[in-house]
C-alpha cells in the first residue's frame, strides 16, 4: 500500500494506471485495493478523478495486452500438446470462445480474478487484437469508475471497498482451484483406465 501511495504521489493519475498494469500482469495488490485508494486521493484533491479513471483504465488495457500476447504465444497448437489437456476440449473452449468471446472479455473485466485470465484464452483464440482491446477498455472503463467513485464518495473509509469484494475474489479462487483440482483428477483417472 505504501509503495502504490508513493507511486501515485511521485507520479499522479499515470502512476495509478501503472500500479493497475501491474496489478494485471502481476496480481500482488487487486484493484478493488488500488483504485479505491486512488479515488481517495482524488477526493482529496491531490489527482484529478476523471484523470485517474483515464490511466487506471489505459493501465488495465495495458496490462491485459501483455497476457493477451502469452495468449497468442500460447496459441492453440502449444495448448493443444499440453499434458492431461484433450484436444476435443480445446477445440470446445476455442468454438465457445468464438461465439461469447466478446461478452466474456467485457463482463470478465469486472469480476476478480477473472480480470486478468480472461486475456490468455481471447490471446489463444486469436481473438483480432483490435476487438480484444475494445471490450477491454469498455469492461475496465466500468470496473475502474465504479471503484474510483466508490473510494471518493467513502472517503478515509476507502478501505470498505476491499473489505466487502474481498470475498468475491476469495471465492473466485477457491472455485477456480477446485476447477484446476476437478481437472487433473479427473484426466489422470481417465488415463489409468
Amino acid at each position: 500500500m505504501e509503495w502504490i501511495v508513493r507511486l501515485m504521489e511521485a507520479l499522479g493519475s499515470p502512476g495509478a494506471g501503472l500500479a493497475v498494469a501491474l496489478e494485471n500482469v502481476f496480481p500482488p495488490v487487486p484493484s478493488e485495493v488500488i483504485l479505491p485508494l486512488a479515488g481517495f486521493t482524488a477526493g482529496q484533491g491531490r489527482i484529478s478523478l476523471v484523470a485517474a479513471i483515464l490511466w487506471t483504465t489505459a493501465g488495465s488495457v495495458a496490462g491485459a495486452l501483455v497476457l493477451y500476447g502469452l495468449g497468442a504465444w500460447l496459441g492453440l497448437d502449444r495448448l493443444r500438446r499440453l499434458p492431461f489437456v484433450r484436444v476435443s476440449d480445446v477445440d470446445k473452449a476455442d468454438e465457445w470462445f468464438d461465439r461469447h468471446g466478446n461478452a466474456a472479455v467485457f463482463f470478465g473485466r469486472m469480476v476478480p480474478v477473472v480480470r486478468s485470465l480472461i486475456s490468455v484464452p481471447a490471446g489463444v483464440s486469436g481473438m483480432p487484437i483490435g476487438k480484444f482491446t475494445l471490450y477491454t477498455a469498455a469492461g475496465s472503463l466500468v470496473w475502474n469508475t465504479a471503484l474510483i467513485l466508490a473510494g471518493y464518495a467513502l472517503g478515509e473509509n476507502y478501505q470498505l471497498v476491499d473489505r466487502y469484494l474481498g470475498w468475491v475474489s476469495t471465492a473466485v479462487l477457491v472455485a477456480l482451484a477446485i476447477a484446476i483440482v476437478w481437472f487433473v483428477v479427473s484426466r489422470v483417472r481417465a488415463r489409468r483406465s
